[in-house]
């Protein structure tokens, strides 16, 4: 079995990484394989050898032409600057062409201590392994933008966090692993011709469309800018708390990264925080998008040399780019908005009709993911869903009758709105107490049958089963309120 591979951020950058090798694991277990997504990396032939499989993704075997890195990177935490981050768990196999020609970064998360660990052993805890298997790859599937999950390895040994917990590693798919943060690292460097390299390497990457421009590295910064914001939006538009926006977690592609405390909001509050560690409310749903432009400002930052010689003039085009980022997230989040309330054609008045039913959701603590699904059975008579979410409420019906006739402007039948809201409103998430039942049962009674349930419910989150309604809705019956914890 060949594996093609490379090492282009390596060779390219070789200052902002460190060579370093995996710990093999002692008793290695395939727990899940994403078999689709190895055939988009031409790794298909792992799926029909196993212990191959293992072998890689456990750290015990090298592939032929690999050599690990760890990169370095630094980030803000929590408002905080640390020059010095790094990955302190993480091993960057190389790269992989995928079958349509792009690169895509092959990662393992969990497999040992590197230049980076600091004090930290640089291994996982098998239940942020699974977590992020199943959250990533339910993303992917809702269509926003997202790392991937290749495998999840059991590692036969415990590691120590709080109590004992059984170790695992997961292998990750990413376009790359560059972060804000990256910036960030090559700007504290002072060393100008690094950060030149990075963005260099970025642009050929991921935006090679800016390289030819009159300014590269200001079409490049407003490329990238523009990826997140529609991230941003996506985020939004389903409820979904990333949890620790720091520097370091926001990638230059606009993929999601490092899913530590995320999690999916049930009822409708823009405040919401499950992060246990976010005691403030920095990374709560509502302010997400603000923290979207103050982490874009951090990348502006690191560009000013590159986009001008001149400081002020560079930081005044820097600016106009930043300015922008607050509409065109607003554009992306009313664009999605607008479809989830069946409304295709664009009208002056859609922001307000969507607001107000946001306020009517959070004055009447509506589940976030059902309201939008009962609101499609509502326009085929099935009122009684949307009614009881409500508890007829009249300001609602004030707003259903409003609603009601913003949709006769589209020329189309309730049907016809209906079926098309169910395509972009999904009826399964990972809801935060189903997730915590696959991982408990995985985790502490080795038992995977309730994860790979939930697993496959997610991967088709928008068609309606029968027989699985206790996946659709939140959890009825706890009086605590959920949290999350970083996986670290």
């Amino acid at each position: 079995m060949k594996l093609k591979l490379q090492n282009t951020f390596l060779e390219s950058i070789s200052e902002m990484c460190k060579k370093s090798y995996a710990t093999p694991a002692p008793a290695p277990e395939l727990l899940i394989f994403n078999s689709p997504l190895a055939e988009e990396l031409n790794l298909s032939s792992l799926a029909k050898d196993q212990s191959k499989c293992i072998e890689i993704f456990s750290g015990r075997e090298t592939i032929q032409g690999s050599q690990p890195i760890a990169q370095a990177y630094a980030g803000h935490q929590f408002g905080h600057f640390n020059p010095a981050l790094g990955d302190g768990r993480a091993l960057l196999l190389g790269e992989f062409l995928n079958t349509n020609g792009e690169l895509r970064d092959i990662q393992l998360k969990g497999s040992g201590p590197t230049p980076f660990s600091r004090r930290g052993d640089g291994k996982s805890a098998l239940g942020p392994v699974l977590r992020e298997y199943l959250i990533s790859e339910s993303m992917f599937v809702l269509g926003i933008p997202t790392t991937r999950a290749l495998a999840a390895i059991k590692t036969g040994e415990n590691v120590q966090r709080e109590q004992e917990l059984p170790g695992g590693i997961m292998t990750r798919v990413a376009s790359s692993h560059i972060r804000v943060g990256s910036f960030e690292y090559a700007y504290k460097s002072k060393n100008q011709s690094l950060i030149k390299d990075l963005a260099d390497y970025s642009i050929n990457r991921h935006f090679p469309e800016t390289a030819d421009v009159e300014n590269p590295y200001l079409a490049f910064f407003a490329a990238v800018c523009n990826e997140q914001a529609s991230l941003v939006a996506n985020w939004m538009s389903i409820g979904f708390i990333h949890g620790v926006m720091n520097t370091d977690n926001m990638t230059i592609s606009g993929e999601t990264i490092d899913y530590g405390p995320c999690a999916f909001m049930d009822i409708y509050n823009p405040s919401t925080v499950f992060s246990s560690i976010d005691k403030n409310g920095r990374y709560s749903y509502e302010n997400q998008p603000k923290i979207l432009t103050w982490n874009l400002t951090r990348l502006a930052e690191t560009l000013i040399h590159l986009v001008h010689d001149d400081q002020n003039e560079a930081i005044k085009l820097l600016t106009e780019v930043l300015q922008l980022i607050k509409p065109v997230y607003t554009n992306y989040w009313l664009s999605l908005m607008r479809s989830k309330i069946g409304l295709s054609k664009e009208e002056q008045d859609d922001m307000q009709l969507i607001s107000q039913l946001l306020s009517l959701m959070e004055i009447n603590k509506v589940d976030f993911t059902l309201c939008f699904r009962s609101l499609s059975k509502a326009l085929v008579g099935d009122k009684k869903s949307i009614k009881n979410l409500f508890k007829n409420d009249i300001a609602f019906d004030n707003w259903m009758a409003l609603w009601k006739e913003r949709l006769s402007h589209e020329s189309i039948s309730d049907e016809k709105i209906a079926s098309s809201m169910d395509l972009v409103n999904p009826l399964y998430i990972p809801r935060n107490h189903k997730v915590e039942e696959a991982l408990e049962a995985a985790v502490f009674h080795n038992n995977m049958k309730p994860f790979n349930k939930l697993h496959g419910i997610l991967k088709n989150p928008y068609q309606e089963v029968k027989g699985l309604h206790e996946y659709e809705k939140p959890d009825e019956n706890s009086k605590e309120k959920y949290k999350t914890y970083c996986g670290t």
